[in-house]
Parts: C-alpha cells; sequence; structure tokens
C-alpha cells in the first residue's frame, strides 16, 4: 500500500488542487501559470526560483526548533532594566496566549463582534488608571520605550509647536528608552537633554521632563516637588513608572504627574528576550482626546444597553494622514489582555502581596549585603538594590553566574541586583554569596516606603474580586471569547489585512521556556540558539524581498515604516543632502505611511490616482519636477492598497531614482509578491514587512506585530541600532533604536521561521498564487452583484478586491456599513469597511480558505445583495429592515415587542445552513457618536447594565 504525503503547504493553503482546478475553471483558466502571467506584470517577475533550504514536515520543524531552543541557557535573571521575571497563570496561559480564540481574532474595528477582547481592553486600561492614579489609558502601546517617545510628543504637541524644542530626561531613566527617545526626537528638531532632575531643573526653556519611578539603579523618590517645579516652568511631567510598585507606592497621578508611561510585562508576560510586551500610556483629565494609540470606550447599542468600541482616535491616520498624532495603528492586545487577566486573577489583594515578597525579598538581599560591609547607593528602594563594590563588579557578576544568577553589570565599581516575582530565598542566598557575604540574610527591619506609601484604593471594580478560583477565571475568559469572531470560527475577508491560517506548529515554540524565559540583556551566550534563529529568519526575508540586510527589530508595522524612512533620511544627510525632505505619497497609501513620513520629518507630497486607482504618472512626473531638488523618497505600496498590480511600477522606481530620491516600497502587500517578484529587484530600496500578515504571526485582536525593515546594500549602514547590544545592529549604530528591545518582539519570531522552514520556496510561491486565485474567484462572484471598483489586465485584481456600494447606496440607502452589520447576522466579520474608498468594502480571502468556505461567504453577500434589491423594490422598508436593524441579537428576536415588518425568522436564518451553525451577536448596532460625546474608557460599575 501506498499513501500520499502530505507536506505542510498542503495543509496550509485552504483549497485542494481539485477545488483550485474548478476555481481557475470558473476564471477561465487552465492552469495557474496563466492566471499569474495575466495578473501579474512580466516587468516585476523574479528571474529564478527563491534560494531556501528544502522544506521541513510539522515534526521536523519543530525538532529543528527544539535544537535551536537546547542551544539558549534559561538562568535566573536579577537584571531588571524593566524587564522580569514573572509567572503566567496557567489559565491565562493555556486559555488566552495558547488560544486560537483570543490570538486569531482581528483588531476590533467591527465591535459588535468583538465584545470580549473590548471588554479585556477596558479591563487592562482600568488597571492602567487605578494603579498610575490617572484618569484615562489607552488599549496599549508596543513597549516602555516607545510609549515614552510617544508620550515626548504628546507634550510637545501640547506646546503647539510644529517642531523643536527641548525635552529634559533624567540619568535615571532605562538606558533603552533614552536611545530610543533620542532616535524618536531627532528628525523633529527637538533637543533631548540627560541630566540629573532630582539635583534640580537645568536653565532655560523645555516643554516636558521624563522621570524613572522607581529609578533604573532602584531609588524611590518623591517626585511631587520636582512636578511642582516642571509645572511652574510650563512643562509636562512624564513618569515611567512600574505598575508592581504601584500598588505599594504614591501614583504618579497624586504626585502631580501629567502623563505615566511604562510596561505591563511583569504582569504574567514572559521575558521572550524583549517581546511583545504591551506597554502602557495614561493622561490626566483634559489632554484625553490627543492620547495616542488605541483607545476602548464605553457607549450604547440601539437598545440602549452599555456596549464597548475603540474611541477617539481609531485608524486616525487613515483619516488625518500626515496630521495624525501617532504612526501606531496596532497595539499590544494580546498580552495586553493577558496582564489584564493577571490584575483579575489575583486582584488588588494579590498584586499587593506579591509586590510585598519582592520588596521583601529586595530588602532581605540589601540587609546581608550591608551585614557583610558593602555599601548601598541608595536606601530608600522597591526591588533594586545597587552596589558599590570598588574594582569588583566583574568579579560579582562571574561569581552569580557559577550559581545560574545573571546580575546587572553598571560600571566596574557597581552590580545592580532587581528580585522579582520570581526570587526565592535560595537566589537571595546565592546572590550573597557571590558579593562574598555570608548566605543567610538578617530580617529587615523597619519601613523604607514609609511617607510614601499610597493610601488611596485600586482595582475596586467587582471584576477584580469575582474571579478568585480557576474555575471562575476559566468560565470568565470563556465567556469572553464567546462574545467575539474570531479566525476559529470563521473567515475573517478583510482586505489589506491578511487573516490567514496561523499554524498550532508555528504557534507551539513560543512559550518553551528556552524561547519565553530569555532576558533580553542577558549575556549573548546564553541565547545562541535565538541569535541563529534570527540570523536564519533576517536571511530568508532578505532572499525572499530581494533585498541584502534585515532588521527584525520594529515591533510593529508602523515602526518598521519609520525605520525605513529613517534610515533614507540617514542615508541623505551621509551624502551631505540633508535638505531632502519631500515625501511622495499616492492618494490610495496607508493612512500610516503619511503619518510615518511626518514623524521622520519628512513634508507629504500627495500624488493623484487616476480613474483606474492607479498612480498618475502625468503627476507623479509634475510632483517631481517640482520637488526634485528636495526630494527625499516615495512611498509605495505595491501591489497597490487599490488592490492592483500597478504596470508603472517600474517607470515610478526610474523617475524617483534619476531625481536623487529613494523608493520605498510598503510590504503590507507582499503576499501577493512572495516566490513570484522581489522589490529589491524591481526598483525599490527599503520596505517593511508585516510578519503578523504575509508570515502568519497572528493579529492577536490588535498585536502582537512585527515589522521587520529591508534595504539594499546602501542603506545597511542607516539599519536600527541598539546602544546595549550593538550586535542587533550595524556597525556605528545605525540609527538608533527604533524600538526598546535589541531584536524587537523576538519572542514570537519562531512563527515566522517555522512557516518559512515548513513551506518552502515552491510552497511560499504556491501561497502567494493561491491568495491571487481566491482573491480573484471571489472577486468574479461578486461583481454582478457589487462591482469591482479596481481591476487590472484583464479584469484582474491581485490579492484583495474592492466591492462599491456607492451606487447601491445613492439608490436604496443601504451603506456599506449596513452591509457589514448585516454579515454579522449571517456569521461572517465584515471586510474592511470604508477603506481606502468611502461607500466601499475591501475583501481579502486569503490562501488559506477552502472554496466552502469562499463560496459560503459569496453566497452570504449575494443573500444580502437579494435583501437590498427587496428594499430597492419595496418589498422592505427603506427605514426598517434587517440591513438597517443589524445585527440581531437573540434578545431582540425573542422579546414581546417584536414590530419589524419582516419576520423573526429571516432576521436570523436569512440562510438555512445557518440553522447548523449560528453565531448570536452579543449587541446590537452601537451607536459611535454617543460614546465620543460620553467618555468612559475604563470599567463601568454593574447598575450601568442593570438600568
Amino acid at each position: 500500500m501506498t499513501t500520499a504525503q502530505t507536506t505542510f503547504a498542503d495543509r496550509h493553503i485552504g483549497p485542494s488542487p481539485d477545488e483550485r482546478a474548478r476555481m481557475l475553471a470558473y476564471l477561465g483558466y487552465a492552469d495557474i501559470d496563466a492566471l499569474i502571467d495575466d495578473a501579474v506584470p512580466e516587468a516585476i517577475r523574479t528571474a529564478r526560483p527563491l534560494r531556501l533550504p528544502p522544506p521541513l514536515s510539522e515534526s521536523a520543524a519543530l525538532a529543528r526548533l527544539r535544537e535551536l531552543a537546547s542551544r539558549n541557557r534559561v538562568l535566573t535573571s536579577m537584571i531588571g532594566l524593566g524587564y522580569h521575571g514573572t509567572v503566567t497563570p496557567g489559565v491565562i496561559l493555556r486559555n488566552v496566549l495558547e488560544n486560537p480564540g483570543w490570538y486569531t481574532a482581528y483588531t476590533p474595528y467591527q465591535p459588535e463582534i468583538s465584545q470580549g477582547r473590548l471588554e479585556a481592553l477596558l479591563n487592562f486600561q482600568t488597571v492602567v488608571a487605578d494603579l498610575t492614579g490617572l484618569p484615562v489609558a489607552n488599549a496599549s502601546m508596543l513597549d516602555e520605550g516607545t510609549a515614552a517617545a510617544e508620550a515626548m510628543a504628546l507634550a510637545h504637541r501640547l506646546t503647539k509647536a510644529k517642531t523643536g524644542g527641548t525635552f529634559l530626561v533624567d540619568a535615571d531613566v532605562l538606558p533603552q528608552t533614552i536611545e530610543v527617545v533620542r532616535t524618536r526626537a531627532l528628525p523633529l528638531g527637538i533637543e533631548v537633554v540627560v541630566a540629573d532632575l532630582t539635583a534640580g531643573l537645568p536653565e532655560g526653556a523645555f516643554f516636558g521632563a521624563l522621570v524613572q519611578y522607581p529609578g533604573t539603579g532602584g531609588a524611590v523618590r518623591d517626585l511631587a516637588p520636582l512636578a511642582a517645579q516642571v509645572k511652574e516652568r510650563g512643562a509636562q511631567l512624564i513618569v515611567a513608572a512600574d505598575l508592581l510598585a504601584l500598588t505599594l507606592l504614591r501614583p504618579p497621578g497624586e504626585l502631580g504627574a501629567d502623563i505615566a508611561v511604562g510596561s505591563a510585562q511583569r504582569f504574567g508576560v514572559p521575558y521572550g528576550f524583549g517581546g511583545p510586551h504591551a506597554g502602557y500610556l495614561a493622561v490626566r483629565e483634559g489632554i484625553q482626546r490627543q492620547l495616542p494609540g488605541r483607545l476602548v470606550g464605553v457607549s450604547v447599542d440601539a437598545d440602549g444597553r452599555p456596549a464597548y468600541r475603540l474611541a477617539l482616535q481609531t485608524r486616525e491616520q487613515h483619516i488625518r494622514r500626515e496630521k495624525a498624532t501617532s504612526n501606531i495603528c496596532t497595539a499590544q492586545v494580546l498580552l495586553a489582555v493577558m496582564a489584564g487577566m493577571y490584575a483579575v486573577y489575583h486582584g488588588p489583594e494579590g498584586l499587593r502581596a506579591i509586590a510585598e515578597r519582592v520588596h521583601h525579598r529586595a530588602r532581605s538581599l540589601a540587609a546581608g549585603l550591608r551585614a557583610a560591609g558593602i555599601e548601598l547607593v541608595h536606601e530608600v528602594f522597591f526591588d533594586t538594590v545597587l552596589a558599590r563594590v570598588p574594582g569588583r563588579a566583574a568579579e560579582v557578576i562571574a561569581a552569580a553566574l557559577e550559581r545560574g544568577i545573571n546580575l546587572r553589570p553598571v560600571d566596574a565599581d557597581h552590580v545592580g541586583i532587581t528580585c522579582d516575582e520570581t526570587t526565592t530565598d535560595e537566589h537571595i542566598s546565592a546572590v550573597l554569596e557571590a558579593f562574598g557575604a555570608g548566605p543567610q540574610a538578617p530580617e529587615p527591619e523597619g519601613d523604607l516606603l514609609a511617607g510614601l506609601r499610597r493610601d488611596s484604593d485600586y482595582l475596586t471594580h467587582p471584576v477584580f474580586h469575582a474571579h478568585r478560583s480557576e474555575t471562575a477565571m476559566l468560565r470568565y475568559l470563556r465567556r469572553l471569547q464567546d462574545k467575539d469572531l474570531a479566525l476559529d470560527r470563521t473567515m475573517i475577508p478583510l482586505g489589506s489585512c491578511t487573516m490567514k491560517l496561523n499554524a498550532t506548529t508555528e504557534m507551539e515554540p513560543i512559550t518553551w521556556p528556552e524561547f519565553s524565559g530569555i532576558h533580553p540583556f542577558a549575556p549573548l551566550d546564553q541565547a545562541r540558539g535565538y541569535l541563529e534563529l534570527i540570523d536564519e529568519l533576517e536571511g530568508w526575508l532578505a532572499e525572499i524581498t530581494g533585498y541584502a540586510k534585515v532588521s527584525v527589530q520594529p515591533n510593529a508595522g508602523s515602526q518598521g515604516e519609520l525605520a525605513g524612512l529613517l534610515a533614507i533620511r540617514g542615508y541623505h544627510a551621509s551624502r551631505g543632502e540633508g535638505h531632502r525632505n519631500v515625501c511622495l505619497i499616492p492618494a490610495s497609501a496607508h493612512g500610516t505611511n503619511a503619518a510615518s513620513a511626518a514623524m521622520a520629518g519628512m513634508r507629504v507630497v500627495v500624488v493623484k490616482c487616476d480613474a483606474g486607482g492607479n498612480i498618475d504618472m502625468d503627476d507623479l512626473h509634475a510632483k517631481i519636477a517640482q520637488h526634485g531638488e528636495n526630494l527625499a523618497a516615495i512611498m509605495v505600496t505595491y501591489p497597490s492598497t487599490h488592490g492592483v498590480f500597478e504596470e508603472t511600477i517600474t517607470e515610478v522606481c526610474r523617475a524617483v531614482h534619476e531625481a536623487g530620491g529613494q523608493v520605498y516600497v510598503d510590504g503590507a502587500n507582499l503576499n501577493a509578491l512572495v516566490g513570484l517578484a522581489r522589490p529589491g529587484e524591481f526598483g525599490s530600496d527599503v520596505s517593511h514587512l508585516n510578519l503578523h500578515k504575509t508570515f502568519c504571526i497572528p493579529h492577536g485582536g490588535g498585536g502582537p506585530g512585527v515589522g521587520p525593515v529591508a534595504v539594499r546594500e546602501h542603506l545597511v549602514p542607516f539599519l536600527p541600532g541598539h546602544p546595549l547590544r550593538p550586535e542587533a545592529g550595524p556597525e556605528g549604530g545605525g540609527i538608533g533604536p527604533i524600538s526598546a528591545a535589541p531584536w524587537g518582539s523576538a519572542g514570537i519570531l519562531p512563527i515566522s521561521w517555522a512557516y518559512i522552514a515548513m513551506m518552502g520556496a515552491d510552497g511560499l510561491r504556491e501561497a502567494t498564487e493561491g491568495a491571487i486565485l481566491a482573491a480573484n474567484y471571489v472577486a468574479r462572484r461578486l461583481d454582478p452583484y457589487y462591482p469591482i471598483l479596481y481591476t487590472g489586465r484583464g479584469g484582474l485584481v491581485a490579492h484583495e478586491c474592492i466591492a462599491d456600494l456607492r451606487k447601491i447606496t445613492k439608490e436604496t440607502g443601504i451603506t456599506a456599513e449596513d452591509v457589514a452589520k448585516r454579515l454579522i447576522d449571517y456569521g461572517f466579520h465584515a471586510p474592511t469597511l470604508a477603506f481606502p474608498v468611502a461607500g466601499t468594502l475591501m475583501i481579502e480571502p486569503t490562501e488559506s480558505e477552502n472554496l466552502a468556505e469562499l463560496d459560503r461567504f459569496c453566497d452570504a453577500m449575494i443573500q444580502i445583495r437579494r435583501e437590498i434589491d427587496r428594499v430597492a423594490d419595496g418589498t422592505y422598508d427603506r427605514a426598517d429592515n434587517p440591513l438597517k436593524n443589524a445585527p440581531h441579537t437573540a434578545e431582540h428576536l425573542i422579546g414581546d415587542d417584536w414590530k419589524h415588518p419582516y419576520s423573526r425568522e429571516e432576521a436570523a436564518y436569512p440562510l438555512p445552513s445557518l440553522r447548523e451553525s449560528k453565531y448570536w451577536p452579543p449587541v446590537r448596532r452601537i451607536d459611535q457618536a454617543y460614546g465620543d460625546r460620553n467618555l468612559v474608557c475604563s470599567c463601568p460599575p454593574p447598575q450601568a447594565f442593570e438600568d
């Protein structure tokens, strides 16, 4: 007997060979090569296959990852520097981090089917707001360093100045944070002054000041006097605060801070060699409407019931573009959910108890060192002890290492030791022995924090008191999960945001302790497996894209964009052409492009698009002629955001290069190119890649992401660097760090490594072909009902298509939003609504959906068009019909006051197949404007739901 060998690519690509043949026949093609030849311009096609290792089976890939993991050494790290050992409760590890119901969810732009993750994020916001003592916190930042940089930009905006100014940073701020702030300040003309602010503020004007609380060296100081001085000078005080310490210490808001930033990593999120971790940002009353990033707010649905949704700045980049206050369009949702649930599970008493244990162990360590005659630099501390050992630091570090413990080498005379939730008495004894002290620490006396302890309550909402047992916590997580639609239930046909299979084999290694348990600043010989994996992944990505070098440091696509533009800026400056500051951006581009260009200190000039959605070449040449001497770059998304392979891309590249500019190809749509075309070959100089799209890192409800930046040889010296880890960047340090950790969100890189390793060159090309096939199949099926707005040669699209509802809306009053909400009743997440063209839906089916699921979606869309026709012919009332009232909750359907002119059956079961499996939305359509007018961004009291 013989059995067919099934490769991983066969599992990843949804349609079977027979289904692909049927799809091709429907499109009129005999084979996939003929379709690709017609769809993809010959001018961009690569001349050779990808040079990648042969594909591995799933078991072989896991074995190879086990081998790499074994080269990492997981020691006890007491290094600190903003990263701490923590215990992830098993119920959260299994039911959030390892659960596809949470990690395959998309950003909650459709709030009616995102109530679970939105409630979890509201918990996170409440935790941050309560602990910092500031009224409004956002739904997470990318990490602490970038949160501090965003806070600097926020403080700068409050001065109403466009550029320039001075920003003060205390010398005891985390060193990586200082460097990220410097990187971000430079293109904005902001001068960063690092000084000991506790000794007094320097002379001269400044718009903001940043301090660490507790400091990097461990010191806990009363910041109230400094806050008063900063306020007197008309500036904003930003406090980078440790959330666990804030369970014991007076919070920044009570001390006079305007903004608080930091990381929630020690709330149950593993090291992961630096990420991903949820940063946070909280603000005082009066500036919440300038808060960067995402903000979850409370609104009401059509029945007046409380409901959650994203508020205010959501996707502001796509509206305000270069005037956006930030380029961040994602968060670290999955990690923020974990951190919030850690607080829910432990509650205020549990968190306080953990903090007291950590503080007690630090005090015990200090007492043992003092008893041995070792001088301590600071008398008042929370978890970090800074010891002065003249000339002996290296000796102490080595002695601790022999005992399996990493300490922080500050300089030749000082050693830092940080305690955390995982620190034991045995660890304290081992550290004392490393210093040459006795292993038994005397019991500490007194209260170091007297006069600094907080006396205000926090986490008083019932949610932080109701789920103490694992059973209760498990059911709470399941209850929230059941409110949502994620990829584990249904196709998510979002255009521009590839939602495809995140295979279990890819996901499994990220929770192995050999990957999750490595501190980002541990000695590199403890991370040899990580470094090999990163080197291989960067090499594969360079081969796939045709570039010379890749850096995985940017921890989101927005950060990859910024890194690429800063590389271009640095390149021009190195050639004495620093005056080049004009960035051309097509009108169709992602909104983050324009926002990133502004953050990189560039002036955005928009290039028109023609009637076919392509770059208007006449307008491009006119803009180049107008700005040629100052032209820095053009940012092009390819295939375009309109879902078309533009025929003129090589001409665009040539024209910009001839004018002395650089070409940035946004890699958001790289999943339509892999194996077929390489941007570095057809004229691009730099791209960012979305590993959370093309290379299978899951969206996690809106993060984590990884946005590596890839460059040609001449831009390699301008890749991101890291002063604490020169090995992470080019010689000379490049443009400086773009994120806090040297290799960004390294903890999830095994996902993309596994995807590429198991797909191989042929599998990756077949995935691209499958994505193009699926998009054209869906476009062809839907076109008679919803005209496809933009197409290329032969009426073909690339990997996505735009269904145009504007004529339908004009004739019937039914909008694209109505269709999006009605799709919920059919059990589908909506396509991308109103972007890049208002009044449309952008659909991207991906290669992972089989023919049955593609047809199920098309059947739903076609049935909805029939419902629209009933509105048009008067069968349905124009104002009271299943589309205008969608989505329909079970409660609404079984109520006694059903007064609609259509039946409950039509509302609930528009297709017979829905009787077999029905998703019931938890809320009706949400009033977006009400939530912005009445901003509530923390957990509402239970009475709100009763009322």
